[in-house]
C-alpha cells in the first residue's frame, strides 16, 4: 500500500520496458509494464518481505493527483463520446492480475456500495486502468504515465502480511481519488498499512467516501468542459 506514483523518468520507463512475459499484453492494452509483474502466482511457502514504505514521502500528493486525473480524463472522453451516458463509469482490466481475481472483484464491490457518482466495472478489452500482480520491494501502488494510462501493481509478499482485499481497496482508492493517509486509524481506508498487520477493514469510512463523491460530481464536470473547449 504504497503511494501512487507518476512515472516521468527515462531510466524508471526503462526498467518497465524490460520486465519480462508481459510485452504482448502491454502492446494490447496501451499500458506499460511495470518492473517485477509476473504471469503466475508465487510458490505459496514464498517467505513474506516486510514492507515499511508507509511514511509520506514529498511529491506523494501530486502523485495521487495525477493518477486520479489520468483517469478522470479516460473517462470524461468516452462520457463526451457518448452523451447520453446517465452515470460515470470507470472500466478496469484485471486480466494481468489473475491471482487477485477475487480480491480485485472485492474491492470494486466495496467502493460501488460505497459511493453512487461513479461506479467500477471489469472489462476484458481496454480500460481506463489496468491491474497487474508480481513482486516488488516496494509493495503494491498505483501509477500513471501522465497521459491516461494507468495501473495498479499488487504484490504478492504485501498481499500475504495484510489484507489483501484492504490492500487492493486501498490501492483503488488512488484511481477514485484519495491520498494517502498511513497516520489514521484502521478505520480509514487510506490509512493503508498504517495501522499494520491486524487492520483489516476493507471499506472507506465517511469522509472518504464523501470525498469521493465530491471529485466525481465536480471533477468530471470540468473534465467534460475543459473536452468541450477544446472541441
Amino acid at each position: 500500500m504504497s503511494s501512487s506514483r507518476t512515472t516521468t523518468t527515462s531510466a524508471r520507463t526503462t526498467r518497465r520496458l524490460t520486465a519480462l512475459g508481459l510485452g504482448l499484453a502491454c502492446a494490447t492494452l496501451g499500458t506499460a509494464v511495470p518492473a517485477g509483474a509476473v504471469s503466475a502466482a508465487p510458490s505459496p511457502t514464498a517467505a513474506a518481505a516486510p514492507h515499511s514504505h508507509y511514511t509520506p514521502s514529498a511529491g506523494q500528493a501530486a502523485d495521487n493527483k495525477a493518477f486520479f486525473e489520468a483517469v478522470l480524463d479516460s473517462v470524461a472522453k468516452k462520457q463526451a463520446a457518448h452523451p447520453g451516458i446517465k452515470s460515470v463509469t470507470v472500466y478496469y482490466n484485471a486480466s494481468q492480475a489473475p491471482s487477485f481475481s477475487s480480491q480485485i472483484a472485492s474491492a470494486a464491490s466495496v467502493w460501488n456500495g460505497s459511493v453512487s457518482n461513479v461506479k467500477l466495472q471489469a472489462t476484458s478489452g481496454s480500460g481506463d486502468f489496468t491491474y497487474y500482480e508480481g513482486n516488488d520491494p516496494q509493495g503494491s501502488y498505483a501509477s500513471t504515465d501522465g497521459h491516461g494510462s494507468g495501473y495498479i501493481f499488487l504484490d504478492y509478499a504485501q498481499n500475504q502480511q495484510y489484507d489483501s482485499v484492504r490492500v487492493t481497496a486501498h490501492e483503488t482508492g488512488h484511481v477514485l481519488g484519495l491520498p494517502d493517509h498511513y497516520s489514521g486509524p484502521c478505520s480509514e481506508l487510506m490509512s493503508g498499512g498504517g495501522p499494520g498487520t491486524s487492520c483489516t477493514n476493507r471499506y472507506p469510512d465517511a469522509s472518504e467516501r464523501s470525498r469521493v463523491e465530491q471529485l466525481w460530481a465536480a471533477g468530471l464536470a470540468k473534465a467534460l468542459d475543459k473536452l468541450n473547449k477544446v472541441r
